[in-house]
């Protein structure tokens, strides 16, 4: 399988750059993908957004939304891009247009799968490390099942801290790591938190990180923390 999948964030001039890299590199030949919105309300709007900020690296992007049946769309395209919103949202609306199994079975026989924020979250086994709120109900959280472990797209470490006047009090609210710990006291698959601007790269079987670091968690285990460049899967099992 061959897979593309971006945290979030390509705002930072820099970030953008390595996106738009990365997305030709992965696409190669290919200069039109099919691209669905639903993680956003207005889908047309979207497509206008991803255009004007560039972050479609100048590849045509195909609105799944326009197209009168969304089956046969992803069975005829060349690569598929889901794009970024509420978790909750995208996947209601992949099984509302029984899209799960044949994206399932394209990517797993070669389509390219490029998937941002909501979108990589949708390549887990479940949507069960977003951070969206559950605005709709979708009939079950499992997702398209691309990859062996959870992801948490925008990851971040440390506390967090509010303005306060000239300066800045902590927050106190619980954090990431927080989450991803109450995650495994009832879930055991691994999980990576990936930071902003980052990706990993699925081809051949590798897992390559690219862009910012990502911490690995493991149930029962202390987090890892892994730089660009090194393998993401199989998680490395260090002193």
């Amino acid at each position: 399988m061959r897979l593309l999948l971006g945290s979030g964030g390509f705002r930072t001039p820099d970030r953008k750059d390595l996106l738009i890299e990365q997305m030709r590199s992965f696409f190669g030949p290919i200069d039109r993908l099919l691209f669905v919105p639903y993680a956003l309300a207005d889908h047309d709007r979207y497509l206008e957004v991803m255009a004007e900020r560039g972050l479609h690296a100048g590849l045509e992007l195909q609105g799944i939304h326009r197209e009168p049946d969304p089956a046969v769309a992803v069975r005829t395209a060349d690569a598929i891009y889901v794009g970024g919103g509420n978790s909750f949202r995208l996947l209601h609306d992949l099984y509302k247009n029984n899209l799960i199994e044949v994206i399932r079975e394209r990517v797993r026989d070669g389509m390219p799968y490029m998937g941002v924020s909501a979108g990589t979250n949708m390549a887990c086994p479940t949507l069960m490390t977003t951070n969206d709120m559950p605005i709709v109900r979708p009939p079950s959280f499992e997702a398209l099942g691309l990859i062996p472990y959870q992801i948490n797209p925008h990851y971040f470490s440390g506390d967090t801290y509010v303005p306060d006047g000239e300066g800045y009090r902590q927050h106190f609210g619980e954090t990431r790591d927080d989450r991803i710990r109450e995650y495994h006291e009832m879930n055991s698959t691994p999980v990576v938190g990936l930071r902003e601007g980052s990706l990993i790269r699925i081809e051949h079987d590798g897992h390559r990180l690219i862009g910012a670091g990502a911490r690995l968690f493991s149930r029962g285990l202390a987090p890892q923390d892994i730089e660009p460049e090194e393998s993401v899967w199989p998680f490395p099992q260090r002193p």
